[in-house]
């Protein structure tokens, strides 16, 4: 008999967007549909916050720059959470800097991808962080 946590029994992998972009969050939802996914999508920091509670997601595309709280400080009050220690976080960004890569590791994103980024490299993110 499978394990609870199988995937036969879970389901496909779900993946939380959150960007204050409608054309990002479109997008990065057609791609990860495309690839078989469940997705969940929030327009800010607060909107996903309640989001990732509800949903649990496998794995979160956080954008950087958003309105009242930024990707850095959404990703590190998710990362705060005992539940989703161990949820991989990848932040998006239009800048392409050492700096936002480095202050993103500091609030425990495992990775970073460039706006505007393709389907092949969201859906190798989700398979290299998703498990």
């Amino acid at each position: 008999m499978p394990e609870v946590d199988s995937p036969e029994i879970r389901g496909p992998k779900k993946i939380l967007v959150i960007d204050d972009s409608n054309t990002i969050r479109r997008s990065a939802e057609i791609f990860l549909k495309q690839g078989g996914y469940e997705v969940v999508l929030a327009e800010d920091g607060f909107d996903a916050l309640s989001k990732v509670n509800d949903h649990a997601p496998d794995v979160i595309f956080c954008d950087i720059l958003m309105p009242r709280l930024d990707g850095y400080q959404t990703c590190a009050i998710i990362k705060r959470n005992p539940k989703f220690t161990n949820t991989p976080v990848i932040m998006l960004s239009s800048k392409d800097g050492l700096f936002d890569k480095a202050r993103g590791r500091m609030v425990g994103s495992q990775d970073y991808l460039t706006k505007p980024f393709t389907k092949d490299q969201l859906l190798q993110a989700v398979a290299q962080y998703g498990g």
